[in-house]
Parts: structure tokens; C-alpha cells; sequence
């Protein structure tokens, strides 16, 4: 009995819902990114300046994962037969590089030019005013970003639903929001800090806080990207969806393995490996992987790409190591 695949031809569909996120995100941040410099300018504050390119950062990396997605929906061809789906989780490393080196480095940097050699004290009121508009729009732009991830993650916890997500355009906005609140308010800290004390170095304390979190950020980020570039299984509940498939099949007899991986966030390939009873034809053999197939590809519409192999327990057991593999080790 000849083992058999089946790849359903599509590309990776950007999802709207992420769009909307990423387009929201882009617009407040290059609005407050020219508010956040024309502030700097005047004011002279650090801190400001800081922001102003966070501010910056963040734009680029709204553009580089629209970018991304728009690469990741190409459609499989002979050099790259599933998809070009895994391309949104480099640029989604790209972006997490950039916050650490271009939003972290200059934050800090910055913040320990005007430790050295601090700006003479200057009216604050265009940075209050600057600050006020920004944590409304980001606020905005961080309640679209809560609103859609809360709509995803479907009652799963915070953390443990970024661990599992596996469309990164979702999450490192909200991460990004999250950061560009927190920045706002240890700028807001430092420059009021800066004129109570008539201490004018405060403000770049405040700008090396800011980048310490862009920093922390940046970190995370690039841990979950580097997840998903690796390759990462499917969704515990698909897998045994999967699993449960299988076994209500009389024909099947052991499951040996069930192994998945993420060819785009919205595409999943999944390796399966049984024993079949050995009185099943060749012929009722391919009628019932066939029917499996459909009744998977019905069931869980990312399973993009089904490999079914037939294989005996004990070959399996020698190949691997050790015996079938069970739903908690997968």
C-alpha cells in the first residue's frame, strides 16, 4: 500500500482582522512620530526625541509585516511547494531586530548624551500637550489590538495564547502598543521630574527607562519569531481533533504518530502514521485514506496539506526509537 498526500494549492490570505490592527497601528504612530519631533525640537527634551523615534520604529515595523503578509500570500510554486507562508515570520524577526537595535539603541544612547551634556531647561507645556494626544491615539490604537486578540484567543490565557499564536502581525502590535504606552508614561514622568527638580539629566534617565523596555520587548518578540521560523506544531485542540479522527476508524489499529507544523499562520501540514489492519486491501486501503482526508480537510480547514502513511507499529518503534507516540507527547 503506496502512502499518499494531498496539498490543497492556496496562499497564505492575510487576515483582515490583522490589517485592521496593522493600519490603525500605522496610522496613530506616524501621526505621533512628526508631533513627538516638533515637540523635541522645541522643548529639547530627551525623552521626547526618544519617543519621537519609537514613534518612527514602530511605523517601520507596521510597514515591514504588511509587507511581509503580502510576500507570505504568494502561491506555491516548484521551488516552493508549500507556500510562501513562513515568510511573515522572518520579517516578523526583522521587526523584533529593529526594536532592539534602532528603537532600544537610540533610546539609550540618547539618554546618556543628555546624562553628559543636558539641554538647558525649556518651557514643557508642548511636550504635555504632545503626550496628551499621543496616549489617546495609541490608547486607540491598543484597544483595536486587545479587541481583535481578545476575539482570537477565545477565553485561552494572555501568555499562553502568544505562546500559541501563530500569526506574529496580532501580538507584536499589541506588544508594540503596550511599550509605546509605557514610554509615554516614563516620559510624561521624566519630563515633569526634570522641571520639579530643575534637574534637566532626569529626562535622559527617562530616555534610557524608555529604551530598557523597547529593549525587553524586542526580546520577547524575537523569541516567539524565532519559534515560528524554526516551525511550530498545530494548535494542541487540532491535534486531537486529529487523533480522535483516526481512531474511529475499526480499520486502523494503532495511531502511531500525528505530527504537524505551520507552513503559514493560517496553513498546517500534518504527517500521520498508522497500522492498518492487515487483511485491508490495497484498494479499501487508499478508499479509506482517502476518506480520512476528507473528512480532515472538513473538519479543520488549515490542514492545507495531509500525508498518510501506512506503517506498522513495530517499523515504526525502529525507526523512531521508541513506541507509538501518544497525544500528550506531540
Amino acid at each position: 500500500m503506496n502512502a499518499r498526500s494531498s496539498h490543497l494549492p492556496r496562499g497564505h490570505l492575510a487576515h483582515i482582522r490583522a490589517n485592521i490592527v496593522l493600519y490603525g497601528a500605522l496610522a496613530a504612530n506616524l501621526g505621533i512620530a512628526v508631533a513627538k519631533f516638533v515637540a523635541a525640537g522645541i522643548s529639547g527634551s530627551s525623552a521626547m526625541l526618544t519617543e519621537g523615534v519609537h514613534s518612527l520604529v514602530d511605523s517601520g515595523n507596521q510597514l515591514l509585516l504588511l509587507y511581509g503578509q503580502h510576500r507570505a500570500a504568494r502561491p506555491p510554486d516548484r521551488a516552493h511547494p508549500f507556500g510562501y507562508g513562513r515568510e511573515l515570520y522572518f520579517w516578523a524577526f526583522v521587526v523584533a531586530i529593529l526594536i532592539f537595535a534602532v528603537g532600544a539603541g537610540v533610546s539609550i544612547y540618547e539618554g546618556w548624551v543628555h546624562i553628559r551634556a543636558p539641554e538647558p531647561l525649556r518651557d514643557p507645556t508642548i511636550n504635555y500637550v504632545v503626550l496628551g494626544i499621543a496616549v489617546a491615539l495609541e490608547g486607540t490604537s491598543w484597544a483595536i489590538a486587545v479587541r481583535e486578540f481578545n476575539a482570537r484567543r477565545r477565553g485561552v490565557g494572555w501568555w499562553l495564547s502568544v505562546r500559541r499564536s501563530k500569526d506574529p502581525a496580532g501580538f507584536i502590535v499589541l506588544f508594540e502598543d503596550s511599550a509605546a504606552l509605557i514610554g509615554l508614561l516614563i516620559a510624561g514622568i521624566g519630563v515633569w521630574a526634570s522641571h520639579h527638580y530643575a534637574d534637566p539629566r532626569l529626562d535622559g534617565v527617562a530616555s534610557i527607562a524608555i529604551g530598557l523596555v523597547l529593549a525587553g520587548v524586542a526580546m520577547l518578540l524575537a523569541r516567539e519569531a524565532k519559534g515560528l521560523l524554526i516551525g511550530e506544531s498545530a494548535d494542541p485542540a487540532l491535534i486531537d481533533t486529529i487523533w480522535q479522527a483516526l481512531e474511529r476508524r475499526s480499520q486502523i489499529t494503532t495511531v502511531n504518530h500525528v505530527r504537524t507544523i505551520h507552513t503559514a499562520p493560517d496553513a498546517v501540514f500534518v504527517a500521520i502514521s498508522a497500522d492498518f489492519e492487515d487483511s485491508l486491501s490495497m484498494g479499501a486501503g487508499e478508499t479509506l485514506i482517502e476518506a480520512i482526508e476528507a473528512e480532515l480537510k472538513a473538519a479543520i480547514p488549515t490542514l492545507t496539506s495531509i500525508y498518510i502513511r501506512p506503517e506498522k507499529s513495530e517499523d515504526a518503534v525502529i525507526q523512531t526509537g521508541a513506541g507509538p507516540i501518544t497525544r500528550t507527547s506531540e
